[in-house]
């Protein structure tokens, strides 16, 4: 056995030791933590509203939570790469596409990234992107309207967790794949052992649209067969840069725990996009097909489209010189962060017991001076101590992620040792820490990752929750901490949970948002093509098996409500209009026994509910959604009839004659 080998064995087992105790007891003063006036700074009174929004990942879930800052109220939850039967995303007709990917439906993701849009590197309220780690995709979220816009597939990638970083006037997020595989074009037939020849890397630079936030891909870069973890853009002087950490170095392709953590030191990237957009243009870029889904909802047909396209740009770094560059970092490094000035780039090596801090005045005097350590895969190695500002020394164990407040300083999440370090960016003196409770592993400032962040606190994203809150079974709530930072010392204000897993969040000023938002869909500009503006456009059409209901909703009835000659073997859609014009007044539909969710149906807006009865009868609809005080009213019944019978298509609301047994039909056959 190596001595590295040993060494990375010592090292785990010294971190497993640590872990266990972590957990064995809870931390004295794990109860006493929150100071005396925390009460006063976290409670927001009745009516009034939160200082910030957080806008949070919310991981195996596939969603994304809205929270309040301080009180850590619970908005919302946007549901983004995952089916919601709350709302009917992915359910209604309207919304199935936006789950289409080049596999087909899927209707999850492992949703661990926020990106918040910027104007000349701070937040400007426009939209949040948010990565899809599994099936790789990127997902742009409306501010206005707190729903998902758009879904983009990233093809030559598997595992798009270095993502989806943004640039500094959100001209690119970026999508980094975690595992390197052979790559779409390439024979993927390949005994797994034979990594190092046939695994590549990529990261994708994916334009936005100034105007309309839409996505493109506008080239990838093929890179080494390495892991990638995270990234941030360049900021001020190191705009036009990229950062991106990286593990794997070995290459190993079994018990990475081991075999991906033998080397001291593996890489941070540094992509010169500029520079890869120049050779764009130059033609240096080859075009491959692939194959990969984009999604776009419209808000004025309330309709989503999904279209495949077949081909992208692929840049190759043996023919763009000056492109890349990699920068030695201890160790398996996970965050990788850059301050509000762009001057320094803070790595976190999750198996180091020191933070490098490099500074981007140094890797450019070293670019120039070729200050190089030869080289990995062909692209140059920039030497350590040429690129280095400074270490953070002994500030804690298991370093991962580093914002920034307002005052030059930064703040790192500690997973191993479970706490916050404070530490200076010039002097890179440790100033505070804080426990967390327990295992943290991001940590979100107002306005951390930009040019100007606003401080006054710092949240905790917590890994585990143990003993905080009553328990529930063999799964504990996930857990996020508030803590003041406004004074030189960090005190704990509140403890809240949250949904999924909360891998990263973004936080705003809720000033920023709060004049943005939509109310309600203007009814008379609703262009859906099965949209009934009034009720007298209710109706009900028959197109072979096909059954159209043009129905309405309003307080409190739907129109039509009574509906008869749907047989056995018809596809029945209610196109739903919600024809109110109030905000805060949705209505909801189901039908009774549908394989399906409801649907939720805002002012203005038309819905789609696909309805396949599997049984002759009445069944009944109603309205989910408590709009009014005859909401228990908003109620009405279909009739299915078999599949020979002669039963005319009819509807009606109102209505209200004498039976015409006349037009019963006599059958005997068992209901199916």
């Amino acid at each position: 056995m190596n001595i590295s080998f040993k060494k990375t064995l010592l090292y785990l087992g010294l971190i497993t030791v640590n872990v266990s105790l972590l957990y064995s007891c809870k931390p004295r003063g794990a109860a006493s933590a929150v100071s005396g006036d925390a009460a006063s700074k976290v409670y927001v009174a009745p009516g009034k509203y939160d200082e910030f929004y957080d806008i949070v990942s919310g991981g195996f879930n596939g969603q994304i939570g809205i929270y309040g800052i301080p009180s850590g109220r619970l908005f919302r939850i946007v549901p983004v790469f995952s089916q919601s039967p709350e709302s009917g995303y992915g359910f209604s007709e309207e919304t199935k596409p936006m789950l289409n990917t080049s596999h087909g439906f899927v209707p999850w993701d492992d949703l661990h990234h926020i990106a918040l849009s910027v104007t000349d590197g701070v937040h400007d309220g426009r939209w949040a992107f948010a990565n899809g780690n599994n099936t790789p995709r990127l997902a742009r979220i409306d501010l206005s309207t707190f729903r998902t816009s758009e879904i983009l597939e990233i093809p030559n990638s598997a595992g798009n967790h270095s993502s989806p970083f943004i640039t500094q006037n959100s001209e690119y997020i970026v999508a980094g794949t975690r595992f390197s595989v052979p790559l779409d074009n390439d024979n993927g037939d390949v005994p797994i052992n034979t990594y190092k020849q046939n695994f590549r890397g990529t990261v994708s630079f994916v334009s936005i649209n100034p105007q309309s936030g839409e996505m493109s891909i506008a080239f990838q870069i093929k890179t080494p067969g390495v892991n990638f973890d995270l990234a941030r853009a360049g900021k001020g002087k190191s705009h036009g840069w990229f950062f991106f950490s990286c593990y794997n170095s070995e290459k190993a392709n079994t018990l990475l725990e081991v075999n991906a953590s033998a080397k001291d030191k593996d890489f941070i990237m540094a992509v010169n996009w500029k520079k890869a957009e120049e050779y764009v243009k130059a033609g240096k870029a080859t075009k491959e097909s692939v194959k990969y889904a984009h999604n776009i909802y419209n808000e004025k047909t309330h309709s989503a489209t999904s279209t495949l396209m077949n081909e992208v740009l692929v840049l190759d770094p043996k023919d763009c010189p000056g492109m890349l560059y990699f920068i030695p970092c201890p160790k398996s490094p996970h965050g990788c962060d850059t301050d509000p000035t762009g001057e320094y780039i803070v790595g976190s090596g999750k198996l180091a017991a020191i933070i490098p801090v490099f500074s981007f005045t140094k890797i450019q005097e070293a670019i120039a001076s070729k200050t190089f350590d030869g080289e990995y895969d062909g692209i140059p190695v920039i030497k350590y101590e040429a690129a280095l500002y400074g270490e953070v020394l002994k500030p804690g164990l298991g370093p991962l992620h580093t914002e920034f407040d307002d005052n030059g300083n930064a703040y790192t999440s500690f997973f191993v040792s479970s706490e916050i370090v404070k530490w200076n960016v010039k002097d890179l003196k440790v100033l505070d820490r804080v426990p967390t409770y327990y295992s943290i592993g991001h940590l979100s400032i107002p306005g951390g990752p930009t040019r100007k962040p606003w401080g006054k606190y710092v949240i905790a994203y917590n890994k585990i929750t143990k003993d905080r809150y009553l328990p529930t079974g063999p799964e504990l709530t996930q857990s996020a901490q508030l803590y003041d930072i406004s004074g030189d010392k960090m005190k704990l204000l509140l403890d809240f949970p949250t949904t999924g897993e909360p891998h990263y969040g973004e936080v705003i000023p809720a000033s920023i948002l709060f004049k943005k938002q939509r109310k309600i869909y203007k009814i008379e500009e609703n262009e859906h093509p099965y949209a009934a503006k009034g009720e007298g456009q209710a109706r009900v059409e028959r197109k072979g098996k096909d059954v159209h209901v043009y129905m309405t909703a309003i307080r409190s009835h739907f129109n039509p409500d009574n509906i008869e000659g749907v047989k056995m073997g018809d596809v029945v859609y209610f196109h739903v209009t919600n024809l109110e014009q109030d905000w805060d007044v949705p209505h909801g539909f189901a039908v009774k026994g549908s394989n399906n969710a409801e649907i939720l149906v805002m002012p203005g807006e038309t819905q789609t509910l696909k309805w396949i009865p599997d049984r002759v009868g009445i069944t009944p609809i109603y309205c989910t959604d408590f709009c009014s005080a005859l909401h228990q009213e908003m109620q009405g019944y279909v009739r299915v009839s078999p599949a020979s019978s002669n039963v005319g298509l009819s509807f009606s609301t109102g209505k209200t004659v004498p039976a015409d047994t006349t037009k019963s039909v006599s059958y005997n056959q068992p209901r199916k």
